[in-house]
Formats: C-alpha cells, structure tokens, sequence
C-alpha cells in the first residue's frame, strides 16, 4: 500500500495537469486571468480620475466644473426631482449643489467616488431645506425604528424594475416612485437608475448595510402592486 501511494500521487497530478493544459482548461484559466486584470484595470482607473477630479478641484478649473456638470447633470436632477417631488426645488438644489462643489472642492481628495460625493451634497441640501420647512425629511424616515432583517422579495421572473422599466412604462414607474417611503424610494433611484453599489449608498446615506438591503427589498416589494393599482385606476377612467 505504501509503494503505490506515490505513484497513485503520480497520476492524480498528471490527471490535473492535463485537465489544466487541455483547450476548456486553458480558456477557463485565461479567462479568469482576463476577469481579474479588467477588475483591478477598472478600480486603478477610477483611483486616477478621482485623484485629477480632487487636484481639479482644488485648481477650481473651469474645464473640470464644465466636464462634471455635463456628466452627471442628468442623474443629479433625476435624484433630485425622485426626493423632493418637485422640479422647482429640484433645480433650485441643482444649482446649490454645484455651487458647494465649487467652494468645497478642496474637501473632496479623490479616495472616495466622486459621485458618491457629489449626491451627498445634494442629499444633505435636502435633509436642511425639509428641517427648514418642517416636511418629514429623509434623516427623519432613517430614524424611524426600522426592521434590519433581510427581507427577500419572492423571484417569481423579473424584479419589478426590470419588468417596468421600458420606455413606454418609465412614467408610470416615476409616479408610482413617488407614492413610497422617502428612504425606499431614494435607495432604488441610486441602486436602478444610478447604478451605485449598496456599498456606496450605505456609505452616502450613512446607513448600516442592513438598513439600505432592507429599504430595497421593501422599496421593489411595495413597487409592483402599487403600479397595478395605478393601471387598474387607467383601465376604469378609460372604461367609464
């Protein structure tokens, strides 16, 4: 028995080896290599134009402010509109928004994203202006005693996102994103509509991770049935 085991050792090894060498195994291999280059090429990347977005900043250079407006313009007045309702006070916390951009650039110093700087600034504008007026403000909705258990939604085929989202439905999807809580409703405007990572968004809205997993999963659960009662209220106004 002892005689055999090296030689069992032998072949197991050279079974392995020429699973490694054979084309599936070779393609898995450079595949994964590829995956893990394009990851660390992408996060190298981002670092750089976060730190020539910090030294920008800090030069206050025109070019720059130029550049981040007509980059992420869009995505600020949709968050700004899906959290006050409003497109008055949306533009009005627009232009504030940038303003803090520009006196504050020297605080950004480029580790962190800069959008995830950016739609803090923005939300923060928010949280004062509803103390200001005395509206239940979003700080307010995050201080509530909230469930941080996970709450998973039932996959049964597409989220109601991905269901909903085409462009012949996307009004329907911004009324109905209006009817929830303020918190679901600001965690699935990022999550969907701006991509950020939960990661980030809890570091944005200074939430456990918990809390911002719980506010999705809740935000897309409440999503779908409100939206059949909206078409259900089309159907009967267009049958009467």
């Amino acid at each position: 028995m002892n005689a055999s085991q090296p030689e069992d050792e032998k072949t197991r090894k050279s079974a392995s080896l020429r699973d490694f060498l054979s084309p599936a195994g070779v393609i898995t291999a450079v595949n994964a290599g590829a995956m893990s280059i394009t990851a660390a090429a992408q996060a190298a990347l981002t670092q750089s134009e976060n730190a020539a977005i910090a030294r920008g900043l800090k030069r206050q250079d025109p070019e720059l402010m130029d550049q981040l407006i007509e980059q992420y313009q869009h995505r600020l007045l949709r968050y700004l509109l899906f959290l006050t309702g409003r497109r008055d006070l949306a533009e009005d916390l627009f232009q504030e928004t940038w303003m803090r951009v520009l006196v504050r650039g020297t605080q950004y110093n480029g580790k962190a994203r800069f959008d995830t700087w950016l739609f803090t600034i923005a939300r923060n504008l928010v949280i004062d202006l509803s103390r200001k007026r005395t509206m239940a403000s979003l700080e307010e909705m995050s201080e509530q005693h909230e469930d941080d258990r996970p709450f998973e939604v039932v996959a049964e085929g597409p989220s109601p996102f991905e269901q909903f989202r085409s462009s012949e439905n996307s009004a329907e999807v911004g009324e109905v994103l209006l009817t929830l809580e303020p918190s679901h409703r600001e965690v699935l405007i990022l999550r969907f509509y701006d991509e950020m990572s939960l990661e980030d968004i809890a570091t944005m809205t200074r939430a456990p991770l918990s809390t911002v997993k719980s506010r999705l999963y809740r935000g897309l659960a409440s999503l779908k049935p409100e939206l059949e009662r909206l078409r259900s209220r089309a159907a009967l106004s267009e049958a009467r």
